[in-house]
């Protein structure tokens, strides 16, 4: 996360008043993992800047660096819908990420 973004909001107060979380995992095919990285890291400062997400981090496996971990907070369903419709997710996730991967898995949770 920006750090800048990070220093102006902690985690009590990302989290506090519920949301949805989405997290995801992603594989990338043989060969792609580079290209997805550069797509995730454009990506990443928009979707970080929508209204609705309370926090949103993207990670890299040390161990495996074709495996992404999104972990994603909305304040609610209608803002995990209004990313899904932004045009940065169209562009960057559905239309040049998602051809690049071998897998992809994404679970819906509500905050405790």
């Amino acid at each position: 996360m920006n750090q800048q973004i990070m220093n102006q909001r902690t985690i009590g107060e990302a989290t506090s008043g519920g949301g949805l979380l989405v997290v995801a995992q992603w594989e990338a095919k043989e060969g792609e993992a580079e290209r997805v990285a550069g797509i995730l890291r454009d990506f990443l400062p928009q979707a970080q800047s929508e209204p609705g997400a309370k926090l949103f981090l993207i990670s890299r496996s040390n161990d495996n660096p074709a495996q992404f971990l999104f972990y994603e907070l909305f304040r609610d369903e209608a803002a995990f819908k209004a990313h899904q419709d932004s045009p940065h997710f169209k562009t960057y996730i559905a239309g040049q990420a998602l051809p690049l991967l071998a897998k992809r898995e994404r679970m819906q949770y509500a905050l405790m």
